[in-house]
């Protein structure tokens, strides 16, 4: 069982839902990103998302945008996320961990070896944004084979023929895009979210987290009454970027996520 599978189970065993937290590799710099990452499993983070910067992210708002260019000015690169990976599995083997970003990158590494070399780095799965069913085999096949899920998005829009199309080939759980937009710029609105997550969940087990337009502790509260699982992910990037030359970053984001785990 993989640790996305354990994390699920365990936490759905117990009636309680899953609190992914994103932040961006590189952001402000590497130290400070391995800082937040290390505190992030006791502040109450289920499952850590690590965003990959790339100059053209075409799925996410300003604040994440920002942290982009933040982490590409700091120098972070495909094998420095890597990196950062390897060192905080040094001290937590337990807690999952998903790369979230865009293609080209990947594509210039090499996708096999890609693959391979963020499996030995302790990476348990890929959400890769601009990569659409039916041109993902280059990458989600080494993926799968290197023992990586390859998580897909929905969005509102994704029925019918398309989610059974999307559904295909999808491990880990489900990433449901809430909002017809980029990251970190509306809120969802609830009932038709939960709408849709119940067409979903009759055409597969896969766990379903939301994210995209959920920024405070009521949001996450709120998601979480229809999802497995919420993702949290703009406003610990804008609060990273508010606080990026204070010596405390990690409790401040600590203390963030604690209160998001709480109403959740």
């Amino acid at each position: 069982m993989s640790r996305i599978e354990t994390t699920f189970s365990a936490l759905q065993a117990d009636n309680k839902k899953v609190l992914i937290t994103f932040i961006m590799a590189g952001d402000p710099d590497a130290e400070k990103t391995l800082n937040v990452l290390s505190a992030l499993p006791d502040s109450g983070a289920d499952l850590i998302e690590i965003g990959m910067p790339f100059t053209d992210p075409m799925a996410d708002g300003p604040a994440i945008q920002d942290a982009g260019l933040r982490a590409l000015d700091s120098g972070m690169d495909i094998k420095g996320v890597l990196t950062l990976v390897k060192k905080f599995r040094q001290n937590n083997a337990v807690i999952p961990i998903i790369l979230m970003g865009y293609f080209n990158p990947i594509y210039k590494y090499g996708c096999d070896i890609f693959s391979k070399d963020a499996a030995a780095a302790g990476v348990d799965g890929l959400i890769i944004v601009d990569l659409p069913p039916e041109e993902d085999t280059e990458l989600r096949v080494p993926a799968q084979d290197a023992g990586l899920d390859f998580i897909k998005l929905l969005t509102p829009t994704t029925k019918g023929e398309r989610l059974d199309k999307v559904l295909q080939n999808a491990s880990g759980f489900l990433y449901y895009v809430s909002i017809a937009g980029v990251t970190g710029t509306k809120s969802a609105n609830i009932d038709e979210v939960g709408a849709h997550i119940i067409d979903i969940k009759a055409k597969t087990s896969l766990p379903v987290a939301v994210g995209f337009g959920i920024k405070t502790p009521t949001d996450a509260a709120n998601m979480s009454k229809i999802a497995d699982a919420v993702v949290v992910g703009s406003a610990i990037v804008e609060n990273i970027k508010q606080n990026q030359s204070s010596n405390d970053l990690s409790d401040i984001i600590s203390t963030q996520v604690h209160a998001l785990k709480e109403a959740i």
